[in-house]
């Protein structure tokens, strides 16, 4: 077997909870095309293909391997990378970035209306996302402001999912966007937000999304989908547990609420990643008892702090 194959092969199986989908085999994965890159640089991307990685992602792994082998003088080893030098993260905290939410966010509900907020407000939970769908315009207005009267006077943050303008107008704590809003919005667009002192969560899929997230400075970064989701089509498979432990790593320091399929059955498996938000939907929404779900999600947060 080639070095670089054997090399890959060993990188892959010394990480099997990064394994996203079926094991590929070194022979699937190498690209004739990436010989000529530096040895480990090869090995890391292939490795990463193993995994089920992106091809985005593959890049920015193989990137990291050859910065920490070219750091450490070529030292070998079969540890994943986390290091923020080696994927070119700048320093936390940092000037000009939005305005900073709590770096333990705790229970994090995403609910579809203002009635939802209020009760959940009331209840206690600490953070809260207005998920509302429609196109019409001032029906969103209308929600939006409820939802922001309804957290008045409680501990509980509102973001606000998309409408950002009306957020703003609103003033509400903060605002939670996609990658794909990234797409759209100008520098000036998000200095607006900025400038207005709002929050800024931003969702993240992988390694590559989150680097360029974290370019723009996001007060939080929601890493997902952990799991399975029919609540909304995902650009990527679920990444599972092991893979929000990896990037939980690499963003210590940050507020990071990991999202995506999670039940309050699959706390056990994302506790351990030390993010300081988990968020849920349908497990308080559909729950047969929402207020004493959130009770027992949030205990089990707090208990993990304490």
């Amino acid at each position: 077997m080639p070095p670089i194959h054997e090399t890959a092969r060993r990188i892959a199986a010394a990480h099997p909870m990064l394994q996203v989908g079926q094991p590929g085999s070194v022979a699937q994965a190498f690209r004739a095309e990436e010989a000529g890159l530096p040895p480990i640089e090869a090995a890391a991307r292939t490795a990463a293909r193993m995994l089920g990685f992106v091809d985005a992602d593959t890049a920015v792994i193989g990137r990291a391997w050859r910065r920490r082998s070219e750091r450490t003088g070529g030292q070998e080893t079969l540890a994943w990378p986390d290091e923020p030098a080696d994927f070119d993260l700048g320093p936390w905290p940092r000037n000009g970035a939005f305005a900073p939410c709590p770096a333990a966010l705790g229970l994090y509900v995403v609910a579809p209306d203002a009635a939802w907020i209020a009760r959940l407000a009331r209840a206690g939970v600490p953070t809260l996302q207005l998920r509302f769908k429609s196109g019409d315009v001032a029906a969103i207005g209308t929600e939006v402001r409820a939802a922001v009267d309804a957290v008045e006077g409680t501990a509980s943050r509102l973001f606000i999912n998309d409408h950002w303008r009306i957020a703003i107008e609103a003033g509400a704590y903060g605002v939670h966007l996609g990658q794909e809003d990234l797409d759209t919005l100008s520098p000036d667009d998000l200095e607006r937000i900025r400038h207005a002192g709002l929050r800024l969560g931003l969702s993240t899929h992988g390694y590559a999304e989150m680097l360029r997230a974290d370019a723009v400075g996001p007060s939080y970064l929601a890493l997902g989908a952990v799991y399975p989701t029919t609540l909304k089509a995902m650009p990527t498979a679920p990444q599972g547990p092991g893979r929000l432990a990896a990037y939980a790593r690499l963003m210590h320091g940050r507020s990071l609420v990991a999202i995506g399929g999670i039940d309050e059955a699959r706390f056990a498996e994302v506790l351990p990643s030390n993010v300081g938000a988990i968020a849920v939907v349908r497990a308080v929404i559909a729950a047969a008892d929402p207020e004493a779900a959130a009770q027992r999600m949030m205990q089990r947060l707090q208990g993990r702090e304490a």
